[in-house]
């Protein structure tokens, strides 16, 4: 029962500014110990050896945490996996590229450029909206599902080893010339432990959605996109509003040629499709929350 309370305080308080004006958020204190490994020990040779003794480090150090704070009670559980989860704040920063569209197309530019690290400055309507369900979908799994599931399976423990894994990959698992080795173990820890929750996640968006029958059809999507674990809830969540997600894009100036994921799916796309993401993420939501309602009773 600790999980499903601390589901719903999130839902109900997500991240109070008022709080984190005056407090760094966990979360940034992990992205400060991980910018600190980086400048201290990607240095110099054997830098992917460098990095997985200092992921080893990081996962030991907030497994350890985890473990102190347990001791204080289910009170303080609770309220760490609360701040730790991220529903209420996904949906907030989604909804704002919907709000930000409907303005008119630089404020949904300037709103999505807050949640995905593509170019956008070049965006049409169709791909601000796209960018912004993708993001959904994905952190949807990264930032609610997997979270969960690392706690409900190992404690604060689990889940405080989970958001490092998870910080330090956002933050050097990317293939660069600087943090191609060094960031190689913090991309490998995370994509091992997204591997069960990106699926359960997908399941989650599709059961509510009616599409169980189409699990063959988003799993053969979610291989065709680059990430092992992305995939899978963003191939559930366009078949869910039917649409097509991924494609081309650019980073860094730099167009890509990514394929579609559900090719056959409407792509011209608004605000409204946006809104229909947000539906989907409160159904998934809710089926979570029950699912772990009974477990918490079995």
């Amino acid at each position: 029962m600790t999980l499903v309370l601390a589901m719903i305080l999130d839902a109900l308080l997500g991240e109070p500014r008022w709080l984190w004006s005056r407090l760094p958020h966990p979360a940034v204190l992990m992205g400060r110990a991980v910018g600190w490994a980086d400048r201290r020990f990607n240095t110099g040779t054997a830098r992917r050896l460098k990095g997985t003794v200092t992921m080893a480090g990081l996962v030991l150090a907030t497994g350890m945490l985890g473990g102190v704070l347990s001791a204080f009670g289910p009170v303080v559980e609770i309220i760490v996996a609360a701040i730790l989860l991220a529903q209420r704040s996904l949906v907030d920063h989604v909804a704002a590229v919907a709000a930000g569209l409907r303005q008119g197309l630089p404020e949904g530019r300037q709103a999505v450029a807050m949640i995905v690290s593509r170019d956008t400055q070049g965006m049409d309507e169709s791909a601000v909206a796209r960018a912004a369900i993708e993001s959904a979908a994905e952190n949807m799994s990264d930032g609610v599902i997997a979270p969960a599931f690392w706690f409900a399976v190992a404690g604060l423990p689990g889940l405080l080893i989970y958001k490092i894994a998870n910080t330090a990959d956002s933050m050097v698992g990317y293939r660069t010339p600087r943090h191609e080795e060094f960031g190689w173990a913090a991309a490998r820890l995370d994509d091992l432990l997204n591997l069960v929750p990106a699926r359960l996640t997908a399941l989650l968006i599709a059961a509510p959605c009616g599409l169980l029958s189409q699990l063959r059809a988003i799993r053969a999507d979610a291989r065709l996109h680059r990430s092992p674990n992305a995939g899978w809830p963003e191939a559930a969540m366009a078949r869910a509003i039917g649409i097509a997600l991924a494609g081309p894009r650019a980073y860094d100036g730099k167009p890509r040629d990514f394929p579609w994921v559900n090719a056959a799916g409407r792509r011209p796309l608004m605000a409204s499709d946006i809104d229909a993401a947000i539906r989907v993420l409160w159904m998934a939501w809710s089926v979570a929350l029950g699912l772990g309602a009974l477990l918490a009773l079995t």
